[in-house]
């Protein structure tokens, strides 16, 4: 399928690894014009990715600092020519594996700060922009555990629920451009691996596991034409779990 990207020009937040990374040569696949944008600016993966004659610029910005994020879109930007699409990945999942009752004030603003304060902030400096555009979309990770809850997760779960409710609520106030998230069960990236202490990979667990590639093409679409109709929405990636019921008959 054609998602028609070919010369979009795209600002990523969160670039340097995990999805974030995984979006970028998704998008550089597609023919997409790269911004890509992390607390260190990713010019390595910038520079690998210039190689197939497509621009990829490296920006250093702090999700939670609302003056670096404002330059780092506004420096997008006038690299790119103007943006079309903006993915927001940052995210963090704090204190993982501890009570509520356990869970610091500080460890629990951060974890808002960055996945709820961050995906804010970037819509609030991007949207100016994105209005300009051609098919203008942003699009967010989120996570099934925003729909569903495990012990030890509070501060992400009640972060991602946050996310999905923000990206709901611009949205509605938005008309000239789609807004949606993708909520994908576990992703292997060196973040999940760290939580559960799986650091040599996933392959013994009897659950199923998605690919950082299997997210990005999920945004891919997301943030394409094709899915123009789609918008106020998540992708709910989860392998049908939310689906089936837990009650015992």
């Amino acid at each position: 399928m054609d998602l028609h990207l070919r010369e979009r020009r795209a600002l990523i937040m969160g670039a340097a690894g995990g999805i974030g990374s995984a979006v970028a040569e998704a998008f550089t696949a597609e023919g997409v014009h790269l911004a890509l944008v992390d607390r260190s600016a990713p010019n390595g993966l910038a520079s690998s990715l210039s190689d197939g004659g497509h621009r990829a610029v490296a920006l250093a910005a702090d999700a939670t600092d609302e003056s670096q994020v404002e330059r780092a879109v506004a420096d997008a930007a006038e690299a790119l020519g103007g943006l079309d699409l903006v993915i927001g990945c940052a995210g963090i999942s704090g204190p993982f594996g501890t009570d509520l009752v356990d869970t610091t004030l500080d460890d629990w603003r951060r974890v808002f700060d960055v996945n709820v304060t961050g995906a804010f902030l970037l819509l609030k400096h991007a949207l100016p922009v994105l209005r300009a555009g051609t098919d203008p979309a942003a699009v967010f990770v989120a996570s099934d555990s925003a729909l569903v809850a495990a012990g030890g997760m509070a501060a992400y779960c009640a972060s991602k629920a946050a996310l999905v409710q923000l990206m709901r609520a611009a949205s509605v106030e938005e008309d000239a451009v789609r807004i949606t998230a993708v909520c994908p069960s576990i992703v292997d990236t060196p973040m999940s691996r760290g939580d559960l202490g799986l650091d040599g990979g996933f392959g013994d667990v009897d659950y199923p596991v998605q690919s950082a590639r299997d997210v990005a093409a999920e945004i891919a679409f997301l943030a394409s034409p094709v899915a123009r109709a789609v918008d106020a929405t998540t992708l709910v990636s989860d392998f049908g779990y939310t689906a089936r019921s837990s009650f015992p008959a």
